[in-house]
């Protein structure tokens, strides 16, 4: 397995993915992976390793800045890094479309077959990447934030699948019916896989505050792997 850091910008903001793959002559599909609101941390690398022993290009995108992280538990800190890209979904989708554009210039990427995934905020920044018309094809969000951001959306070309857990109170059942119409009403190729008493971060083994809403499920974590394997198969 190969696996190093690529520099890339979004205007004079320095950025710092991470990337990893198989070593090969033959170009591979890029899967971009997308951070919680604690930034490109260990768990984002790792998402991007499981996504490289499936066989694709795993690139552990950087939404806030060369060396610039939240922290676990740090709710202020990493409330602060997430929330001018939650209000400004014109600045969140320009910064992730530089991470698509780095990523597509990576010799080994298949520039034609890309998709994203991300976690939590992250989830929030891949369907911003698809409803700004972004030609990908697919985005899956896992415990992501479902709302829209009220930026106008340009046709979704991307197939989208969302994983959620029932009981995530950041993502309420009437944040989940407006996406589904939001979806349904653009005409995208859509699903959405709810996980009963399952709660926010669910992928996560360190998430374990039940009073904030973040808690580890093994069952749910394995049921999101296996159906977002399924997923990259189809649509790769």
């Amino acid at each position: 397995m190969i696996n190093q850091t690529l520099d890339y910008s979004d205007g004079d903001t320095e950025l710092e993915g991470y990337l990893v793959y198989q070593e090969t002559d033959v170009q591979k599909p890029l899967v971009l992976v997308s951070h919680d609101w604690s930034g490109r941390r260990e768990f984002a690398c790792k998402a991007a390793e499981r996504v490289a022993e499936m066989g694709y290009v795993g690139f552990a995108l950087d939404m806030y800045g060369k060396g610039v992280f939240g922290a676990d538990g740090d709710t202020q800190k990493n409330a602060a890094l997430m929330g001018p890209f939650a209000e400004d979904r014109n600045l969140l989708r320009r910064r992730i479309t530089a991470a698509l554009t780095a990523g597509r210039n990576v010799p080994q990427v298949d520039p034609k077959r890309v998709a994203a995934i991300g976690y939590c905020f992250g989830g929030m920044c891949v369907l911003e990447l698809a409803r700004s018309g972004a030609d990908i094809l697919g985005v899956v969000s896992i415990h992501g934030i479902l709302a829209a951001g009220g930026t106008d959306n340009e046709a979704i070309k991307a197939k989208v699948l969302c994983l959620h857990g029932h009981d995530d109170p950041m993502v309420p059942p009437e944040q989940v019916l407006a996406f589904e119409t939001e979806m349904t009403d653009a005409g995208v190729d859509w699903q959405l896989h709810a996980y009963g008493g399952t709660m926010h971060a669910f992928t996560n083994p360190a998430a374990n505050n039940p009073d904030f809403g973040t808690v580890y499920n093994a069952i749910a974590e394995k049921r999101t792997y296996q159906t977002l394997a399924n997923f990259l198969e189809e649509i790769f």
